[in-house]
């Protein structure tokens, strides 16, 4: 006798997120509401940091008790999941808007960084897995929809999202703390490093750091004076321009049916022929490259192989003095 397969359910606070949870046990407080809950725990995030938020403290400013809102959110854990469902909520654009799909993913990962820096404590969140509420859906969903043209697989496409989402959370971390810390400074040039400038100098040798040294003798290692210490913008826009470069290139290389990139090769264009003689081109210089890495191998296996037979040439030779 088989066993009786159980319905699967959402975690409770997946459920409040989805609408789909059976609903709490009122108490005598009618105008208490999850919606109320969630934005007087933002509120407090908003203000304080996300180490701030605790449910006796959300009671407290809507001037409830803490059991007040375990009829309606039973755990912590729920409610900053709440918290971040409603703080990530995506400006998905009409589907009638028509450009090219660098275009679209450079406006979708700004509205994501628009989020990090609307409310700074989404980056304290730990991922626990994959997405599954509705605003989270929305913007896998959204991507997806940018880069639809692109002749990448599914998996290339999620990995895609997984890098360029891993690269927002970051660099929107990477400018929180860096702002904090120039807000906390007595002198903003301390986080700079303007401060320690000369100091440095002196220590920064070409004897021990022979790359590094032109650099910052030229004044380029640190954030130049009257500038925000916290303004990453030029950097982060560096970065993704750099990215999307990246997932260009390989969607050049799937164009002309290569797979793998090959050192110091220059990315091919997008729109070389695909007829079968390219094909049967590309598939030959493939494969002797191949042959060619192949051989290169072998001669360094060669290689390493006298050497060890020379050092054991060596050894028995000291020995036997």
């Amino acid at each position: 006798m088989t066993p009786e397969r159980r319905d699967p359910e959402l975690p409770r606070g997946v459920a409040l997120a989805w609408g789909v949870a059976v609903n709490p046990q009122r108490g005598p407080k009618r105008e208490l509401s999850i919606e109320r809950i969630v934005d007087a725990a933002i509120e407090i995030a908003d203000a304080e940091g996300l180490p701030a938020v605790s449910m006796s403290r959300v009671a407290a400013s809507l001037g409830f008790t803490t059991m007040s809102l375990y009829r309606y959110v039973t755990s912590k854990d729920d409610l900053i999941l709440l918290m971040q469902e409603d703080a990530v909520e995506p400006p998905v654009p009409d589907e009638s808007i028509e450009r090219g799909w660098r275009d679209g993913v450079t406006a979708w990962v700004l509205a994501m960084r628009a989020a990090y820096r609307e409310h700074p404590w989404l980056v304290d969140i730990p991922i626990s897995g994959a997405p599954i509420t509705p605003n989270s859906l929305l913007i896998v969903d959204w991507f997806l929809r940018e880069v639809r043209s692109l002749p990448l697989s599914d998996g290339e496409k999620m990995s895609a999202l997984l890098l360029l989402t891993s690269y927002g959370r970051a660099t929107s971390a990477q400018e929180r703390d860096l702002g904090a810390a120039a807000a906390a400074a007595a002198d903003p040039a301390d986080i700079s490093g303007t401060s320690f400038f000369e100091a440095l100098a002196e220590l920064v040798t070409p004897e021990r750091f022979p790359h590094l040294s032109p650099l910052f003798a030229a004044g380029g290692y640190v954030v130049p004076p009257g500038t925000d210490p916290g303004d990453t913008d030029e950097d982060f826009e560096f970065g993704l321009q750099r990215i999307l470069d990246g997932i260009e290139y390989h969607v050049g290389r799937v164009g002309t049916g290569e797979t793998s990139a090959i050192p110091g090769e220059l990315p091919p264009a997008l729109d070389l022929p695909r007829d079968k003689e390219v094909r049967e081109a590309a598939k030959a210089r493939r494969e002797a490259e191949k042959a060619l890495r192949e051989a290169q191998k072998r001669e360094r296996e060669a290689i390493k192989h006298a050497l060890e037979r020379e050092k054991i040439a060596r050894e028995r030779a000291e020995r036997g003095k």
